[in-house]
């Protein structure tokens, strides 16, 4: 069964850092786009970054410059570094795993979900 375990969410000031990790379980982690969402009250999830299996990134306009995607293969796990973090940050954040097959499918598989509330 396929698993994305999501750690590291929690509480921090205005203007800290903090970093997620999402290891997989089940899945050929190196043949995986690896992202990161996240989904604030009210509003719908929205990409913060992904990483493809040949190690180019793409980040939302908000996040570049703060936010960092990284991944080590041999530990099938993903980082979101984040700095500068502001309180429009806080949200539930969540890894997601996908392998486009065609240009209309793609194996699919999202984490439950870590909360970061970025608060003073």
């Amino acid at each position: 069964q396929v698993q994305l375990v999501e750690s590291g969410g929690g509480l921090v000031q205005p203007g800290g850092s903090l970093r997620l990790s999402c290891t997989a379980s089940g899945i050929i982690f190196s043949i995986y786009n690896m992202g990161w969402y996240r989904q604030a009250p009210g509003k719908q999830r929205e990409l913060v970054a992904v990483m493809f299996t040949a190690g180019g990134t793409n980040y939302a306009d908000s996040m570049k410059g703060r936010f960092t995607i990284s991944r080590d293969n041999a530990k099938n796990t993903v980082y979101l570094h984040m700095n500068s973090l502001k309180p429009e940050d806080t949200a539930v954040y969540y890894c997601n795993a996908r392998r486009p097959i065609t240009v209309l499918t793609s194996n699919d598989y999202w984490g439950q979900g870590t909360q970061v509330t970025v608060s003073s």
